[in-house]
């Protein structure tokens, strides 16, 4: 069964920034392949963001961050972004505080 996929604004604006074709295009794919079996495919966020799941997407270096509902069979993006550790651009960074600040 195909889950349908939302995207949040914060989500769609961070992707429509990336300048660099090719890699937005394989992060398109990567979330378009969240429709089936998305439970699987991530892994499991602890912390402030229990409940949360994340996907690496284009060469390693994206992640996608995403909550899955089961019971209305949807997979929710909420942040697209670079992982880098130790930096406050980084994409788990930027989540923990949109959580904290009870923005998603």
């Amino acid at each position: 069964m195909a889950y349908q996929i939302d995207i949040t604004p914060t989500a769609l604006e961070t992707l429509v920034a990336i300048t660099d074709r090719r890699t937005r295009d394989a992060i398109v794919r990567r979330v378009d392949a969240l429709a089936e079996e998305p439970a699987k495919q991530g892994n499991t966020l602890l912390g402030d963001l229990a409940g949360f799941m994340s996907v690496r997407a284009a060469g390693q270096r994206y992640r996608v961050v995403y909550r899955v509902d089961e019971g209305e069979q949807r997979v929710v993006v909420y942040l697209v972004g670079i992982r880098r550790e130790g930096s406050r651009q980084d994409v788990y960074t930027l989540a923990q505080r949109l959580v904290r600040r009870g923005l998603i």
